[in-house]
């Protein structure tokens, strides 16, 4: 096998630039075996490190008209591999750093970086020969099987993946084509006024900071809301269309849908907070503050401000509505009408101790469930199981540090009539 390559220094690395085809990725790169470690216990767990994830790269391959992998990271040793350079001179100036790799066949190649990409590639040829042309970048290092040579192996393979982070919430948001929720959640932002005009914080994070006056809520909760709304629209859709399925609810986020389905969800999505804005009053008066500080007395450090407008109430409030909805079979329009009549001032029953620590002014994390339920159950208890209820109790009783009898603890708790 003979490649074309950059030959490269980094460190203590020389390393190859250089492209394999998918079946030449099949023919020659092998799974680690004992590369790394001479023990096969610590073997073993490397083997087991390498989990079905693969099966879903296999399906990106076989679905995904745009693939594209970064590059692999190829650690070769034995055999005889010999660097062929090619002075290029361009401009008065020589180039010695291009070329070729000679594989003489002896050579065991195994991935530092990118197995489950080996693995998924290897999986996919087999079920769509043509994919076998196609090729994918690689950077070859060169591997010792000494005790130092593993040593530094290792060092670069836990470097690699250390420092390998995870896609954050709002990169996908601002960037995935695939992931319906995101794509809705820009749309939001271009064209919905409840998100547009410096509504929402485009941050990192889902908190808001006390110095914004501004936001109702943040990105990253409105993309996770979004993917409640997500989750109830397939489930509507199923029911509706019993030739439509999904695997589930993940994969399909991985996979951008037909346009048909896009504008479907886009539609309900754009309904339902056009809904949210016109049955809940607390949403209008914000609405019709044009000011730089128009949430300033819904967020705010003297009573909490309304749960609404905290990223940690918003979400199960949309929950709720979805769950209610579900098991009731009462419209949206009809639930938000009834919600609105509940007390959503943070510094009030329930709110206080749940979501709101009135003594330092401050929010109260992790209580997603609890809020849920509690709104619920406000709505109406019979929408709740028997189960629930019980959560329901031990779990505000605990949360209010209530000292009587815990069949007793949501007695003060108003709620609505049907």
């Amino acid at each position: 096998m003979k490649v074309p390559a950059l030959r490269v220094k980094m460190g203590i690395w020389n390393y190859y630039i250089s492209y394999l085809s998918f079946e030449q990725v099949n023919q020659y790169v092998k799974k680690i075996d004992d590369e790394l470690h001479k023990s096969e216990t610590l073997r073993e767990l490397i083997q087991r490190s390498i989990t079905n994830n693969y099966v879903d790269i296999k399906e990106y391959l076989l679905t995904q008209e745009e693939r594209f992998f970064n590059a692999l990271v190829l650690a070769v040793y034995d055999g005889d591999p010999k660097w062929v350079e090619v002075e290029l001179r361009f401009k008065n100036e020589e180039f010695f750093n291009m070329g070729f790799l000679e594989f003489t066949g002896g050579e065991k190649i195994f991935p530092v970086d990118g197995q489950h990409r080996v693995e998924g590639i290897k999986s996919a040829i087999k079920d769509k020969n043509t994919l076998k042309s196609e090729k994918v970048a690689v950077i070859f290092i060169s591997h010792r099987r000494n005790t130092a040579g593993m040593e530094r192996s290792r060092r670069l393979f836990t470097t690699l993946n250390r420092y390998a982070k995870p896609v954050t919430w709002d990169d996908i948001v601002a960037l995935d084509e695939d992931d319906s929720a995101a794509i809705i959640t820009r749309n939001l932002l271009e064209r919905h006024e409840l998100f547009s005009n410096g509504r929402i914080v485009k941050a990192k994070q889902k908190a808001i900071q006390e110095t914004d006056k501004k936001s109702f809520t943040s990105i990253i909760t409105l993309y996770q809301c979004n993917r409640e709304l997500l989750k109830n629209y397939l489930r509507k859709k199923k029911i509706e269309d019993n030739n439509f399925k999904i695997k589930s609810f993940k994969k399909f986020l991985k996979f951008r849908p037909s346009q048909e389905i896009i504008l479907e969800y886009s539609d309900y999505v754009f309904n339902f907070w056009d809904e949210f804005i016109h049955n809940m009053s607390v949403i209008k008066a914000y609405l019709s503050d044009d000011s730089l500080e128009s949430a300033k007395k819904f967020r705010n450090k003297t009573d909490g401000g309304n749960v609404l407008f905290r990223p940690v109430g918003l979400f199960p409030f949309i929950q709720s509505i979805l769950t209610i909805e579900k098991r009731s079979g009462d419209s949206t329009m009809h639930i938000l009408k009834k919600l609105n009549k509940i007390d959503l001032t943070l510094s009030n029953v329930p709110w206080l101790y749940v979501l709101w620590n009135s003594e330092e002014s401050k929010m109260i994390m992790g209580s997603n469930e609890l809020v849920k339920m509690l709104l619920i159950y406000q709505y109406d208890k019979t929408v709740l199981s028997a189960s629930e209820l019980k959560k329901l109790k031990h779990g505000y009783a605990s949360k209010t540090a209530y000292s009587g009898k815990v069949n007793n603890v949501l007695r003060k708790i108003p709620t609505l009539t049907k």
